[in-house]
């Protein structure tokens, strides 16, 4: 089973729900998708990883071979290619289709591979943590995001950590999940930016359910939104000092306040009742 957290913003609290859920359950694997700013082994604490790098191809272009017809260039959507008096290669807009080798009638073009990101994996209280990372200055996530869900436990519970937002990364994430869980708070910020996720997520067509995190602040909009299109609220958590407090020291609260353990698994046993269902 795959479960995504993901919300239409930064800072609602699905690495919270994600961390919180996988400890309450036992034995999950929690993959975070995040890779730009991966935070969930900062409320894990892995004391060893093993690290390898992820790499991915890029256009090799031998000038002795090319004519500059310009075929390349023109068959690539995302102008990685430049050709003029010579052959110009961005690799950092390449998205490693291998579209212009295939095109290039003099054979000229061939590829080489770069590395992008890091993958960390680890074991940590009966938790697999997978984790990517990607290079200062990579502008392209979902390769290392594919990299990522390569390590989904196919015969396990999944949960991944999605990145904020609702761009090409958390479609990345969000494909071939089983369900999702979308992170929002009761204010017209998180409204809004639910509102958008779910959007998302009706093109996707995956079942979902929400989490309203700092409960008691705000209004109910967020909750007559999620009446008006049937959307089951799977579980509110109150705002807290002491949950904020345990997160800004890198503590998840289901350790320090283990009543919560039920209400995690309480919903993770309606979302595997949902996806049984679906």
């Amino acid at each position: 089973m795959i479960i995504t957290v993901a919300s239409g913003k930064g800072g609602t609290g699905k690495t919270t729900v994600a961390v919180n859920m996988a400890l309450s359950i036992g034995g999950t694997s929690i993959l975070d998708c995040d890779v730009e700013e991966p935070n969930v082994h900062t409320l894990i604490h892995p004391e060893t990883t093993t690290v390898s790098p992820v790499s991915v191809p890029t256009p090799s272009v031998d000038l002795g071979k090319c004519t500059l017809c310009n075929a390349c260039a023109d068959f690539c959507e995302f102008n990685a290619i430049f050709v003029g008096k010579t052959v110009l290669v961005y690799e950092e807009m390449c998205h490693s289709c291998g579209g212009c080798s295939m095109v290039c009638p003099e054979g000229a073009i061939t590829e080489t591979t770069r590395d992008v990101g890091l993958i960390h994996k680890s074991n940590v209280d009966g938790i697999r943590l997978v984790y990517g990372e990607l290079n200062v200055g990579e502008p392209i996530a979902t390769h290392l995001i594919k990299a990522v869900k390569q390590e989904i436990d196919e015969n396990g519970i999944n949960i991944l950590d999605a990145p904020p937002g609702t761009a090409c990364p958390v479609i990345e994430t969000m494909q071939e999940s089983d369900f999702l869980v979308l992170v929002t708070e009761p204010t017209p910020f998180g409204l809004n930016d639910l509102a958008i996720t779910v959007d998302v997520v009706k093109e996707l067509g995956i079942p979902c359910g929400v989490v309203i995190n700092r409960a008691g602040i705000g209004d109910d909009k967020v909750r007559e939104y999620c009446k008006k299109w049937a959307i089951p609220i799977l579980l509110e958590i109150p705002f807290s000092r002491k949950i904020a407090e345990l997160y800004s020291i890198g503590v998840p609260f289901v350790k320090e306040m283990p009543e919560w353990r039920a209400g995690f698994r309480r919903l993770f046993e309606d979302i595997r009742e949902v996806v049984k269902n679906d």
